[in-house]
């Protein structure tokens, strides 16, 4: 007589579990290195190492083809250019940020000449790493931290233009104006761009994770701080109300920026949207995991892999990491 099996075991999910075979068949969310965006320093001035983000550089732009060659060889096809000029190139709006000799400008020539269209070239669009005060947005009234919003959206789609007149695929406004995605879309299609997409950093918080970005790129205010244009970390329901004006606009992908502490906003933003959706994986968050697989504290390779594939699982289409091309070069995805 066979005895009756309790009711609590009659269900077994580790079944589904018990072989890497078994998981790797009925996994749900994959992440490859077509999903990742590796960003990118780009200076004529200053070249080297990044302090506090290990393994990151500034590079000019003849020294970035190099870094696409082996991003575009580990199966990473897109990247995320952010422009850094030196102080005395710096002035209250910002105005060396539509340079057409600037580095973005001259990284997205060579990039195209060398590459084609082999790679996906989106460009950061923001003043704050080209003004002396280092806020993203044109000052108002003597107030070097009350940002004067609509004085700004003309310098944007400057900006934005000289980038797409360069060759860019994509830009992507990281400011948080209020209407700036319509003023830009506006400005390239009446420019001739109008096939120029727009990845708008449509959900950005106020957060303490961005410090070691701040660095790398020159861009931290000088007075005051970025709460009355970013948004607070307190608020989901307004995350959904921005990525939808951003749609509205005429957005072509929606970004949630920081990525891990934020997963929620991204899960409810996905549910909200059909455009592509792009997680940032901040420069503080990758310098958590840095730092801390230095200090013996956690294995790399499977806590990069994890934190991607939460991404992934919350909704993101794409991903932009600092561990992009390392984590598809060394196998840290499989």
């Amino acid at each position: 007589m066979i005895a009756e099996r309790p009711r609590y075991l009659a269900d077994r999910p580790r079944r589904l579990r018990a072989t890497s075979a078994i998981r790797d068949a009925v996994a749900e969310t994959d992440v490859l290195p077509r999903h990742l965006v590796a960003p990118f320093f780009v200076t004529a001035s200053a070249p080297g190492p990044v302090p506090g983000m290990p393994g990151v550089k500034r590079y000019s732009p003849e020294g970035l083809l190099r870094q696409l060659e082996a991003a575009l060889g580990a199966g990473v096809r897109t990247a995320l250019l952010f422009g850094v000029v030196p102080d005395d190139a710096k002035d209250f709006a910002g105005t060396k940020a539509a340079d057409d000799q600037g580095p973005v400008a001259r990284a997205l020539r060579l990039a195209r000449r060398e590459f084609g269209d082999e790679v996906v070239l989106i460009t950061d669009v923001c003043l704050c790493g080209y003004t002396d005060h280092g806020h993203c947005g044109v000052p108002a009234g003597g107030e070097r931290f009350a940002i004067d919003n609509d004085a700004t959206l003309p310098l944007l789609a400057e900006m934005a233009s000289a980038h797409a007149e360069a060759g860019a695929d994509l830009v992507a406004p990281s400011d948080m104006m209020d209407g700036r995605v319509g003023y830009i879309r506006e400005r390239l299609d009446g420019g001739g761009h109008s096939g120029v997409g727009i990845l708008s950093y449509a959900v950005k918080y106020a957060s303490a994770f961005y410090g070691p970005f701040r660095t790398a790129a020159g861009s931290a205010p000088g007075h005051g701080d970025r709460s009355s244009y970013q948004m607070d970390p307190r608020n989901r329901r307004e995350a959904l109300r921005e990525a939808l004006l951003d749609v509205a606009q005429g957005a072509d992908a929606l970004m949630v920026k920081p990525a891990l502490a934020y997963l929620d906003v991204m899960a409810a933003v996905r549910a909200e949207t059909r455009l592509p959706l792009v997680a940032y994986n901040v420069s503080g968050e990758y310098a958590m995991l840095k730092h801390a697989a230095a200090a013996g504290a956690l294995d790399e390779p499977r806590a990069v892999r994890e934190a991607l594939l939460c991404m992934r699982r919350a909704g993101a289409d794409l991903i932009i990491s600092y561990h992009a091309v390392e984590a598809a070069a060394r196998g840290w995805l499989a």
